[in-house]
Protein backbone atom coordinates (compact mmCIF):
# COMPACT_ATOMS: atom_id res chain seq x y z
CA UNK A 1 0.00 0.00 0.00
CA UNK A 2 1.21 3.50 -0.72
CA UNK A 3 3.89 4.56 -3.14
CA UNK A 4 6.53 1.90 -3.67
CA UNK A 5 9.17 4.38 -4.73
CA UNK A 6 9.13 6.17 -1.39
CA UNK A 7 11.66 3.66 -0.09
CA UNK A 8 13.93 5.87 2.03
CA UNK A 9 11.18 7.98 3.55
CA UNK A 10 8.87 4.99 3.95
CA UNK A 11 11.46 3.02 5.92
CA UNK A 12 11.93 5.95 8.31
CA UNK A 13 8.22 6.44 8.79
CA UNK A 14 7.38 2.75 9.08
CA UNK A 15 10.03 2.18 11.74
CA UNK A 16 7.78 4.21 14.00
CA UNK A 17 4.77 2.17 12.91
CA UNK A 18 6.50 -1.08 13.84
CA UNK A 19 6.68 0.15 17.43
CA UNK A 20 2.94 -0.40 17.84
CA UNK A 21 1.93 -2.05 21.06
CA UNK A 22 -1.06 -2.74 23.23
CA UNK A 23 -2.89 -0.20 25.30
CA UNK A 24 -1.10 0.80 28.50
CA UNK A 25 -2.63 -0.20 31.84
CA UNK A 26 -3.89 2.52 34.15
CA UNK A 27 -2.57 0.89 37.27
CA UNK A 28 -1.11 -2.26 38.72
CA UNK A 29 -4.07 -3.33 40.82
CA UNK A 30 -7.20 -5.17 39.77
CA UNK A 31 -9.39 -2.24 40.87
CA UNK A 32 -7.51 0.22 38.64
CA UNK A 33 -7.94 -2.14 35.70
CA UNK A 34 -11.64 -2.48 36.44
CA UNK A 35 -12.11 1.30 36.54
CA UNK A 36 -10.23 1.66 33.27
CA UNK A 37 -12.32 -1.01 31.59
CA UNK A 38 -15.57 0.54 32.82
CA UNK A 39 -14.51 3.98 31.59
CA UNK A 40 -13.64 2.68 28.13
CA UNK A 41 -16.79 0.54 27.92
CA UNK A 42 -19.04 3.53 28.67
CA UNK A 43 -17.43 5.64 25.95
CA UNK A 44 -18.79 6.77 23.58
CA UNK A 45 -22.47 7.24 24.27
CA UNK A 46 -22.91 10.39 22.16
CA UNK A 47 -21.48 12.31 19.18
CA UNK A 48 -17.73 12.95 18.99
CA UNK A 49 -16.43 16.25 17.66
CA UNK A 50 -13.30 15.89 15.56
CA UNK A 51 -11.90 19.43 15.47
CA UNK A 52 -10.00 20.41 12.33
CA UNK A 53 -8.26 23.77 12.92
CA UNK A 54 -8.45 24.70 9.22
CA UNK A 55 -11.20 25.42 6.70
CA UNK A 56 -12.44 22.67 4.36
CA UNK A 57 -10.28 21.75 1.38
CA UNK A 58 -6.84 21.48 2.95
CA UNK A 59 -4.82 18.37 3.75
CA UNK A 60 -5.83 18.16 7.44
CA UNK A 61 -9.50 18.38 6.48
CA UNK A 62 -9.01 15.75 3.76
CA UNK A 63 -7.47 13.29 6.22
CA UNK A 64 -10.23 13.96 8.76
CA UNK A 65 -12.98 13.33 6.20
CA UNK A 66 -11.29 10.12 5.11
CA UNK A 67 -10.81 8.62 8.58
CA UNK A 68 -13.75 10.21 10.45
CA UNK A 69 -16.63 8.34 8.78
CA UNK A 70 -14.94 4.98 9.38
CA UNK A 71 -14.43 5.84 13.05
CA UNK A 72 -18.14 6.67 13.28
CA UNK A 73 -19.02 3.27 11.83
CA UNK A 74 -16.74 1.44 14.26
CA UNK A 75 -17.77 3.41 17.34
CA UNK A 76 -21.48 3.45 16.57
CA UNK A 77 -21.73 7.19 17.19
CA UNK A 78 -21.55 10.22 14.86
CA UNK A 79 -18.10 11.72 14.34
CA UNK A 80 -18.71 15.36 13.48
CA UNK A 81 -15.95 17.16 11.55
CA UNK A 82 -15.84 20.63 13.09
CA UNK A 83 -13.74 23.16 11.16
CA UNK A 84 -12.36 25.85 13.49
CA UNK A 85 -9.82 27.80 11.39
CA UNK A 86 -7.75 30.74 12.51
CA UNK A 87 -4.31 31.86 13.66
CA UNK A 88 -2.39 29.03 11.96
CA UNK A 89 -4.49 26.36 13.71
CA UNK A 90 -4.00 27.97 17.14
CA UNK A 91 -7.70 28.82 17.58
CA UNK A 92 -8.80 25.24 17.03
CA UNK A 93 -6.05 23.88 19.25
CA UNK A 94 -6.91 26.31 22.05
CA UNK A 95 -10.57 25.30 21.78
CA UNK A 96 -9.69 21.64 22.27
CA UNK A 97 -7.29 22.47 25.11
CA UNK A 98 -10.14 24.20 26.95
CA UNK A 99 -12.70 21.47 26.24
CA UNK A 100 -13.86 18.93 28.80
CA UNK A 101 -11.42 15.99 28.84
CA UNK A 102 -14.08 13.35 28.32
CA UNK A 103 -13.18 11.99 24.89
CA UNK A 104 -15.92 13.84 23.04
CA UNK A 105 -13.66 16.60 21.68
CA UNK A 106 -10.58 15.47 19.77
CA UNK A 107 -8.09 17.47 17.71
CA UNK A 108 -6.80 16.34 14.33
CA UNK A 109 -3.85 18.48 13.29
CA UNK A 110 -0.61 18.37 11.35
CA UNK A 111 2.97 18.83 12.53
CA UNK A 112 2.47 22.53 13.20
CA UNK A 113 0.66 21.48 16.40
CA UNK A 114 4.13 21.05 17.95
CA UNK A 115 5.89 23.72 15.84
CA UNK A 116 3.52 26.59 16.63
CA UNK A 117 4.53 27.18 20.27
CA UNK A 118 8.14 27.56 19.09
CA UNK A 119 7.21 29.95 16.30
CA UNK A 120 4.13 31.93 17.34
CA UNK A 121 3.65 34.11 20.41
CA UNK A 122 -0.11 33.59 19.97
CA UNK A 123 0.31 29.84 20.57
CA UNK A 124 0.20 30.00 24.35
CA UNK A 125 -0.37 26.29 24.82
CA UNK A 126 2.28 23.77 25.82
CA UNK A 127 2.44 21.26 22.98
CA UNK A 128 3.58 18.41 25.22
CA UNK A 129 1.66 19.03 28.45
CA UNK A 130 -1.65 20.66 27.53
CA UNK A 131 -2.70 17.77 25.28
CA UNK A 132 -2.64 13.99 25.41
CA UNK A 133 -1.13 12.51 22.23
CA UNK A 134 -3.36 9.72 20.91
CA UNK A 135 -1.78 8.48 17.68
CA UNK A 136 0.17 9.57 14.65
CA UNK A 137 -2.24 8.91 11.79
CA UNK A 138 0.47 9.01 9.14
CA UNK A 139 2.64 11.12 6.86
CA UNK A 140 2.83 12.09 3.22
CA UNK A 141 5.04 13.98 0.79
CA UNK A 142 4.39 17.56 -0.25
CA UNK A 143 4.30 19.06 -3.73
CA UNK A 144 5.79 22.30 -5.00
CA UNK A 145 2.95 23.60 -7.17
CA UNK A 146 2.35 26.55 -9.48
CA UNK A 147 -0.44 27.69 -11.81
CA UNK A 148 -0.85 25.09 -14.55
CA UNK A 149 -0.64 27.58 -17.42
CA UNK A 150 1.92 29.83 -15.72
CA UNK A 151 5.51 30.48 -16.82
CA UNK A 152 7.28 28.05 -14.46
CA UNK A 153 8.07 24.58 -15.75
CA UNK A 154 10.79 23.65 -13.24
CA UNK A 155 12.14 24.66 -9.83
CA UNK A 156 15.02 26.30 -11.67
CA UNK A 157 12.55 28.55 -13.53
CA UNK A 158 10.94 29.59 -10.25
CA UNK A 159 14.25 30.29 -8.50
CA UNK A 160 15.67 32.18 -11.49
CA UNK A 161 12.66 34.48 -11.66
CA UNK A 162 12.82 35.03 -7.88
CA UNK A 163 16.43 36.15 -8.24
CA UNK A 164 15.60 38.48 -11.09
CA UNK A 165 12.58 39.95 -9.31
CA UNK A 166 13.19 39.94 -5.54
CA UNK A 167 9.99 40.06 -3.48
CA UNK A 168 7.79 39.84 -6.60
CA UNK A 169 7.73 36.04 -6.76
CA UNK A 170 5.81 34.77 -3.73
CA UNK A 171 4.96 31.68 -1.70
CA UNK A 172 1.49 30.84 -0.37
CA UNK A 173 1.36 28.75 2.80
CA UNK A 174 -1.52 27.05 4.59
CA UNK A 175 -0.40 28.45 7.94
CA UNK A 176 2.65 29.63 9.87
CA UNK A 177 4.55 26.67 11.27
CA UNK A 178 3.06 24.14 8.84
CA UNK A 179 5.37 21.72 7.07
CA UNK A 180 4.82 23.69 3.86
CA UNK A 181 5.88 26.92 5.57
CA UNK A 182 9.11 25.38 6.84
CA UNK A 183 9.79 23.88 3.43
CA UNK A 184 9.29 27.24 1.69
CA UNK A 185 11.60 28.92 4.19
CA UNK A 186 14.29 26.29 3.58
CA UNK A 187 14.08 26.78 -0.18
CA UNK A 188 14.49 30.53 0.32
CA UNK A 189 17.54 30.01 2.52
CA UNK A 190 19.22 27.36 0.39
CA UNK A 191 18.52 29.12 -2.92
CA UNK A 192 19.38 32.54 -1.45
CA UNK A 193 16.19 34.07 -2.85
CA UNK A 194 13.80 36.63 -1.40
CA UNK A 195 10.36 35.11 -1.95
CA UNK A 196 7.86 36.57 0.54
CA UNK A 197 5.80 33.96 2.39
CA UNK A 198 2.08 34.79 2.50
CA UNK A 199 0.01 32.95 5.14
CA UNK A 200 -3.57 31.81 4.58
CA UNK A 201 -6.18 30.25 6.85
CA UNK A 202 -5.67 26.83 5.31
CA UNK A 203 -4.32 24.96 2.32
CA UNK A 204 -7.59 25.22 0.37
CA UNK A 205 -7.75 29.04 0.18
CA UNK A 206 -4.01 29.22 -0.54
CA UNK A 207 -4.29 26.77 -3.43
CA UNK A 208 -7.16 28.78 -4.89
CA UNK A 209 -4.97 31.88 -5.03
CA UNK A 210 -2.13 29.94 -6.67
CA UNK A 211 -4.56 28.64 -9.29
CA UNK A 212 -5.80 32.18 -9.78
CA UNK A 213 -2.31 33.54 -10.31
CA UNK A 214 -2.43 35.80 -7.26
CA UNK A 215 0.52 33.98 -5.62
CA UNK A 216 3.42 32.40 -7.50
CA UNK A 217 3.88 29.01 -5.81
CA UNK A 218 3.03 26.83 -2.85
CA UNK A 219 4.42 23.78 -1.05
CA UNK A 220 1.42 21.76 0.07
CA UNK A 221 0.78 18.16 1.15
CA UNK A 222 -0.35 15.64 -1.46
CA UNK A 223 -3.82 15.26 0.09
CA UNK A 224 -4.89 18.74 -0.95
CA UNK A 225 -2.50 19.56 -3.81
CA UNK A 226 -2.57 16.36 -5.89
CA UNK A 227 -6.27 16.48 -6.90
CA UNK A 228 -5.69 19.90 -8.50
CA UNK A 229 -2.63 18.57 -10.33
CA UNK A 230 -4.74 15.67 -11.62
CA UNK A 231 -7.44 18.12 -12.72
CA UNK A 232 -4.90 20.16 -14.69
CA UNK A 233 -5.32 23.27 -12.57
CA UNK A 234 -1.87 23.14 -10.98
CA UNK A 235 1.56 22.07 -12.22
CA UNK A 236 3.81 20.08 -9.88
CA UNK A 237 7.42 21.27 -10.08
CA UNK A 238 8.87 18.94 -7.45
CA UNK A 239 8.06 16.58 -4.58
CA UNK A 240 9.54 17.00 -1.09
CA UNK A 241 10.16 13.28 -0.43
CA UNK A 242 13.56 11.66 -0.83
CA UNK A 243 12.30 9.58 -3.79
CA UNK A 244 10.06 10.29 -6.77
CA UNK A 245 6.44 9.15 -6.71
CA UNK A 246 5.04 6.47 -9.02
CA UNK A 247 1.91 8.61 -9.29
CA UNK A 248 4.04 11.47 -10.67
CA UNK A 249 7.08 9.70 -12.17
CA UNK A 250 8.16 12.69 -14.28
CA UNK A 251 8.17 15.11 -11.35
CA UNK A 252 11.65 15.37 -9.78
CA UNK A 253 12.33 15.64 -6.07
CA UNK A 254 13.34 18.97 -4.58
CA UNK A 255 16.69 17.33 -3.85
CA UNK A 256 17.14 16.54 -7.54
CA UNK A 257 16.20 20.12 -8.38
CA UNK A 258 19.30 21.63 -6.78
CA UNK A 259 18.64 21.14 -3.05
CA UNK A 260 20.65 18.07 -1.97
CA UNK A 261 19.31 16.20 1.06
CA UNK A 262 15.93 17.97 1.00
CA UNK A 263 13.28 15.68 2.55
CA UNK A 264 10.30 17.19 4.36
CA UNK A 265 7.07 15.20 4.70
CA UNK A 266 3.92 16.41 6.42
CA UNK A 267 2.59 14.29 9.29
CA UNK A 268 -0.77 14.18 11.08
CA UNK A 269 -2.00 13.13 14.49
CA UNK A 270 -4.80 13.06 17.03
CA UNK A 271 -4.71 14.83 20.40
CA UNK A 272 -7.13 15.06 23.33
CA UNK A 273 -7.27 17.66 26.13
CA UNK A 274 -4.92 17.00 29.04
CA UNK A 275 -6.66 14.91 31.68
CA UNK A 276 -8.56 12.69 29.25
CA UNK A 277 -8.72 9.21 30.83
CA UNK A 278 -6.08 6.87 29.46
CA UNK A 279 -8.68 4.18 28.86
CA UNK A 280 -10.48 6.48 26.41
CA UNK A 281 -7.21 7.56 24.78
CA UNK A 282 -6.28 3.92 24.26
CA UNK A 283 -9.68 3.16 22.76
CA UNK A 284 -9.45 6.07 20.29
CA UNK A 285 -5.95 4.93 19.34
CA UNK A 286 -7.05 1.31 18.83
CA UNK A 287 -10.08 2.29 16.74
CA UNK A 288 -8.02 4.70 14.62
CA UNK A 289 -5.35 2.06 13.97
CA UNK A 290 -8.15 -0.32 12.97
CA UNK A 291 -9.75 2.27 10.68
CA UNK A 292 -6.48 2.86 8.84
CA UNK A 293 -6.47 -0.82 7.83
CA UNK A 294 -9.97 -0.79 6.33
CA UNK A 295 -9.55 -1.26 2.59
CA UNK A 296 -11.72 1.69 1.51
CA UNK A 297 -9.79 4.04 3.82
CA UNK A 298 -6.44 2.54 2.83
CA UNK A 299 -7.22 2.98 -0.87
CA UNK A 300 -8.13 6.65 -0.45
CA UNK A 301 -4.95 7.32 1.52
CA UNK A 302 -2.77 5.38 -0.92
CA UNK A 303 -4.13 7.50 -3.77
CA UNK A 304 -2.45 10.54 -2.20
CA UNK A 305 0.78 8.69 -1.28
CA UNK A 306 -0.21 8.82 2.39
CA UNK A 307 1.73 6.42 4.62
CA UNK A 308 -0.61 5.27 7.45
CA UNK A 309 0.96 4.81 10.87
CA UNK A 310 -1.39 4.30 13.82
CA UNK A 311 1.32 4.45 16.49
CA UNK A 312 0.57 3.97 20.17
CA UNK A 313 0.04 7.00 22.44
CA UNK A 314 3.42 6.45 24.10
CA UNK A 315 5.29 6.20 20.80
CA UNK A 316 3.49 9.27 19.48
CA UNK A 317 4.36 11.23 22.63
CA UNK A 318 8.06 10.47 22.15
CA UNK A 319 7.88 11.31 18.45
CA UNK A 320 6.10 14.62 19.12
CA UNK A 321 8.80 15.61 21.62
CA UNK A 322 11.59 14.80 19.17
CA UNK A 323 9.83 16.69 16.36
CA UNK A 324 9.41 19.74 18.59
CA UNK A 325 13.16 19.87 19.13
CA UNK A 326 13.82 19.35 15.42
CA UNK A 327 11.53 22.24 14.51
CA UNK A 328 13.03 24.45 17.21
CA UNK A 329 16.48 23.88 15.73
CA UNK A 330 15.26 24.43 12.16
CA UNK A 331 13.36 27.63 13.01
CA UNK A 332 16.39 29.06 14.81
CA UNK A 333 18.90 28.11 12.08
CA UNK A 334 16.72 29.38 9.25
CA UNK A 335 15.71 32.45 11.28
CA UNK A 336 12.07 31.84 10.44
CA UNK A 337 9.90 34.66 11.73
CA UNK A 338 6.16 34.54 12.18
CA UNK A 339 5.90 38.10 10.88
CA UNK A 340 8.14 37.46 7.84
Amino acid sequence: MGDKTLSASRRAWMQRGLMLGGAAMLGTGASARAVAAATADAWPNGPIRLVVPFPPGGSVDTVARTVGPQLATQLGQPVIIENRPGASSVMGAQHVKQSKPDGYTILLNASLQVANPVLLTTATYDALNDFVPITEIGAQPQLVVVKADGPYKTMADLVEDARKRPRHVTWAIAAFGAAGHLACALVNVQAKVDMPIIPYKGGGPALMDVMGGHVSAQIEPMASAYPHVQAGKLRALAVTSAQRLTSLPDVPTVAESGFPGFDMPSWYGLWAPAGTPRAIVDKVYAETAKALKVQAVADKLAAISFIPMGTTPDVFAKYSASELEKYRDLINKANIKADA
